[in-house]
């Protein structure tokens, strides 16, 4: 058992963390306050591979795995989480599902494309009647009556991320009304210039401001039955492995919020002094300061095995599951003490504290309420 990163892992953890320092966190409160990402920031991301981390060589990606990109992804966060969210939804909901249940044309056609940063992904499964219960998806696609073979679609996706500058949507489908929620399902590729998808209500959220959240409308959207990711009627085991790798996204983001709640209270707490001395050296500060730093570490490695796990071709949605709970809770925890040791001062945005107290939240919400994870953990450990 090695719990030293590895020489690839390390040159990961210092170009994402150098990029994340020197480019990002100058522009967070930017992306916060404007709610959208500086465009100069993708061809950046793009440029040093972060767009494409687990797409293969051959299709124009870094060829890594989810290790790597859960190490690459705590840094960005750690930095700025609206740009974090974005690159984890483009990476695990998008490119790795392309990548393991893709043909080979679709791959060739989308994965450079996504790679290269040329086109943002995004992922559609939520649905005004269909949250929690993601296999009540009502938006339909019917093949089209001509004999073409193409696919017709019509309904709504809300929260949508990436919605607003996404150039490829995965959408998860009713293809048929007969069979039961979970096996009626499909999932299916739309461009976003294909005609009657129109991006609808852009949300204005508590946190992670800089990501675009969006309504998508789809009004008979047609697409070639090429578009079809895996077999008809199978779209909800793409939808719940491929949220199997999107939770690790996700709980490596919270861990780099908690991580930097961490970092900003020990600074805070040895440069603000009251009764003579820093508040450091005062004892309910240390364990404050104590109980943060255990809670992340011990998250990062549940996020770490869960990563492992899935690079390893082993079925990791106990593990996955386990990861989103600790990290989600920690960085929640850790926000909220980070802004109990500032306190007036961190309650103002003169401070990222508030950022990062707004930015923690949406960690136990989405891609799988906490609820639902331990719904999830129950299940696995009791049969």
């Amino acid at each position: 058992m090695d719990f030293q990163l590895n020489e690839q892992e390390t040159l990961v953890r210092d170009m994402a963390r150098e990029f994340a320092q020197k480019e990002l966190l100058p522009r967070a409160t930017k992306h916060d306050r404007e709610e959208t990402i500086d465009p100069e920031v993708f061809p950046m991301l793009a440029e040093l591979g972060l767009m494409g981390m687990t797409i293969p060589e051959e299709y124009g990606g870094a060829g890594m795995g989810n290790a790597e990109l859960a190490i690459a992804l705590e840094e960005l966060n750690a930095a700025c989480a609206s740009t974090g969210v974005t690159v984890s939804v483009h990476n695990s909901l998008l490119g790795s599902p392309i990548t393991k249940w893709g043909t080979e044309e679709q791959k060739q056609t989308w994965l450079p494309r996504l790679a290269s940063g040329e086109l943002i992904g995004s992922y559609c499964l939520t649905e005004p009647n269909a949250g929690s219960d993601a296999a009540a998806v009502a938006t339909s696609a019917v093949l089209a009556p001509d004999g073409s073979g193409d696919w017709i679609i019509n309904g709504t996706k809300i929260w949508v991320t990436n919605g607003g500058w996404a150039g490829l949507f995965l959408v998860y489908v009713r293809t048929n009304t007969e069979a039961s929620n979970a096996k009626g399902m499909s999932a299916i590729l739309v461009p976003a210039d294909t005609p009657g998808l129109t991006v609808g209500k852009k949300e204005h959220k508590t946190g992670i401001r800089g990501s675009s959240t969006t309504e998508i409308l789809f009004e008979n959207v047609r697409v070639s039955g090429a578009h079809l990711l895996g077999e008809v009627d199978k779209g909800f085991m793409i939808a719940m492995d491929t949220l199997d790798g999107g939770r690790i996204g996700i709980a490596s983001q919270a861990v780099g919020i908690g991580r930097a709640c961490l970092e900003s209270s020990i600074k805070y707490a040895g440069e603000r002094e009251q009764f003579g001395r820093p508040i450091g050296a005062f004892q309910a500060v240390q364990f404050k300061i104590a109980d943060m730093a255990t809670r992340i570490d011990a998250a990062r490695l549940l996020v770490q095995r869960a990563a492992w796990m899935r690079d390893r071709g082993e079925r990791c949605s106990l593990q996955a599951a386990q990861a989103k709970v600790a990290a989600s809770t920690a960085a929640n925890f850790a926000a909220d003490e980070c802004l109990q040791i500032h306190g007036g001062a961190g309650y103002t945005d003169d401070f990222h504290v508030e950022r990062l107290f707004r930015d923690a939240r949406i960690t136990e919400i989405y891609e799988g309420a906490t609820d639902i994870q331990k719904i999830v953990i129950s299940r696995n450990l009791m049969g």
